[in-house]
């Protein structure tokens, strides 16, 4: 829903459920009708296409606009079916020199994961992509924050919340001190290029910092640069052997980067200073995230009892770029959806990446059992 400020008539856009909203120009709230009713379930069309790369695209030098979103609007949550909800967004950036092919694919076989594995209800998930009709469910910098929101509004103990990124990940200059290395990491919508990328401290303080005490987020992003794109607190620093250490990734200026009482876990399918790949080396049928693929073909093949297994799992996958180990096997969940299609393009290599563990606290990876 679009409104104007009723202060100073700035164009905003109402997150779904919400009775009142804050102007991100001049901070006045503007009240509207009461409107508490979940986004209807989606339907997705599939694709198949050849391989390309998760290469970053080029920094843009837009300036972020402060969310108008960092604070739950009052009232009651909009309504969700049962304790498990998510969002599942596929960028493909579709006719443009940064153009994805794998990004709807992986947001299909995410969506029946959920759905069939985990036992979310289809009317508790949004799938943003540009194949959706609805304009308010296309992958915009502005619907994909309304959608961020919507995710952890009126989280209550026992909720489970996922996100999902498929597409463009990139960094830009730290501009607060909060970042070790100098800078933020970002995803790109599909109007980056004219309203910027959405930046981490962002997304910390959209789903991150409201998560309260019995709420659990796990959010798997594939797109490059995506470490700490969540900007948790802790970074699991595993090597080949399985052998692992947190390391601290606090802000020295001592600004609070975790829940309010939730847990916050990230998977993502590279280090900051890596990228990632969109490719058919590893379904060898179509293009998928590699990250996606090797997450699902961990869960589908029984190597995610705990956060280390499927980890290890994720990343010895990926290391086996020829897919020479799973003989070209593709699993009963990626199989519903390709059966039938043919793929023509050449087998490619997948670039060099090791996907990350983030969270809010540290934990025995090989104790804690996964699940969404």
């Amino acid at each position: 829903m679009s409104l104007n400020c009723s202060n100073c008539s700035s164009p905003m856009q109402l997150p779904p459920g919400a009775n009142s909203i804050c102007c991100a120009i001049c901070h006045a709230t503007t009240l509207v009708a009461d409107s508490r009713s979940a986004p209807p379930p989606l339907t997705l069309s599939y694709s198949t296409s050849g391989q390309d790369h998760h290469d970053h695209p080029p920094h843009h030098p837009s300036q972020v606009v402060p969310s108008p979103y960092n604070h739950a609007p009052p009232g009651p949550p909009p309504a969700v079916h049962g304790t498990k909800r998510a969002v599942i967004c596929g960028v493909s950036y579709k006719n443009t020199k940064n153009e994805l092919k794998g990004s709807i694919n992986d947001v299909v076989c995410m969506k029946y994961l959920l759905v069939n594995r985990f036992n979310f209800p289809e009317s508790s998930i949004i799938v943003l992509t540009e194949e959706e009709t609805d304009p308010f469910r296309r992958p915009t910098k502005s619907n994909m924050r309304l959608a961020l929101s919507w995710l952890v509004q009126g989280c209550q103990p026992g909720d489970s919340l996922v996100f999902h990124f498929s597409g463009h990940g990139s960094q830009k200059k730290d501009q607060n001190g909060d970042e070790l290395d100098g800078y933020d990491e970002t995803l790109c919508p599909t109007d980056f290029e004219t309203q910027g990328m959405i930046v981490d401290d962002e997304i910390n303080e959209i789903i991150v910092k409201p998560l309260s005490h019995g709420v659990k987020l796990h959010a798997i992003i594939d797109a490059c640069h995506s470490g700490t794109v969540l900007d948790l607190p802790f970074l699991c620093r595993m090597d080949r052997s399985g052998k692992y250490v947190w390391e601290d990734h606090r802000p020295r200026s001592g600004e609070w980067k975790g829940t309010s009482g939730g847990e916050a876990i990230s998977f993502s399918s590279c280090d900051d200073d890596q990228t990632s790949a969109d490719t058919s080396a590893l379904s060898k049928i179509t293009s998928t995230g590699a990250m996606t693929y090797s997450f699902i073909l961990a869960i589908e093949l029984g190597h995610a009892t705990t956060y280390g297994s499927l980890l290890n799992a994720m990343r010895s996958t990926i290391r086996d770029k020829t897919n020479e180990l799973r003989g070209g096997v593709i699993t009963s969940l990626i199989s519903m959806f390709l059966t039938g299609r043919t793929f023509s393009g050449e087998v490619t290599q997948i670039s060099l990446q090791e996907p990350q563990l983030t969270a809010t606290e540290p934990f025995d990876v090989y104790s804690k059992p996964f699940s969404l």
